[in-house]
């Protein structure tokens, strides 16, 4: 395997990590969350760099899994420390012309840009979570992330931002319906008819237990709001740039971060999760 860095090293850097990779997080240059960051290093065998300068130094394939708000900042503050003709994969969840963006820059700086998206959530799948690749480079980039370990990865025909629009665009959905059920359920909760409204739904759509996923949505959002919200912002700029609207998708970005900055560690249960959320609310009502 050709070496390895990833710049960024949060939830799926550790899904992703390879023993004797290295990596660089801005996490580690914060008195207050570097302790913590360099422990993830040490648990998963990688190598903790002091900068980026130096976990690119050498590099082949880098994985660049930052959050989507600091993709742009990211790619120029990374392109004059690539190596000639390194793969840079850029796996975050970000609009198609802010991925194009990105690759204008790694590319005028000699390295290869490849479009990733990810396509579930990156536990327990790790290595077999479905990729899609796009951009010049797809053919080499999926022999690449073959030799890494991934084993379920599609080449998507078109250019950069090819499989980044299949990602926002099943977004709208996936994020959508995480939202839409946290606004369901607390107001079941309220108005004293969970059961009642679980019951409805189930029998709607027989086969899914709308309570167990309610229950793993909030947790979702509690847990990871924040970057679902700067994920479902560059959502809005996919959609307003084609034209067909964002309301929705708006009311998503609202509803995650609310969700996300209450800075909450999801409580075990629903029950628990539903008793911490509204009793939130009313204190802030009050």
């Amino acid at each position: 395997m050709s070496s390895l860095t990833f710049i960024g090293f949060g939830e799926a850097g550790i899904a992703f990590a390879a023993a004797g990779a290295r990596a660089y997080d801005v996490k580690t240059e914060d008195p207050a969350t570097a302790a913590e960051k360099c422990a993830d290093y040490k648990a998963v065998g990688v190598i903790g760099c002091a900068s980026a300068a130096e976990a690119l130094a050498g590099a082949e394939t880098i994985f660049c899994l930052v959050t989507a708000d600091k993709v742009p900042l990211v790619s120029h503050d990374c392109a004059p420390f690539l190596p000639l003709n390194s793969l840079w994969f850029d796996m975050n969840s970000v609009a198609p012309e802010t991925k194009r963006a990105a690759a204008r820059v790694i590319e005028a700086a000699g390295g290869r840009y490849v479009d990733v998206a990810v396509l579930a959530p990156v536990h327990p799948l790790r290595f077999a979570v479905p990729l899609l690749v796009s951009g010049p480079h797809a053919g080499v980039a999926r022999e690449r992330l073959a030799a890494v370990g991934f084993t379920n990865v599609i080449i998507v025909e078109g250019g950069v931002g090819k499989a980044s629009a299949i990602k926002m665009i099943r977004s709208v959905m996936v994020k959508g319906l995480e939202a839409l059920t946290a606004e369901w359920i607390l107001a079941a909760e309220a108005a004293g008819i969970r059961d009642e409204a679980v019951a409805a739904l189930n029998a709607s759509w027989p086969g899914t237990d709308w309570a167990a996923k309610a229950d793993y949505n909030l947790e979702r959002m509690l847990t990871h709001g924040i970057r679902r919200a700067a994920e479902m912002d560059e959502v809005v700029k996919t959609l307003d740039a084609l034209g067909t609207g964002s309301a929705m998708t708006r009311g998503t970005v609202q509803r995650q971060r609310a969700l996300g900055a209450l800075g909450l560690s999801a409580p075990h249960t629903l029950n628990d999760k539903l008793a911490v959320l509204l009793g939130r609310e009313r204190d802030q009502a009050a």
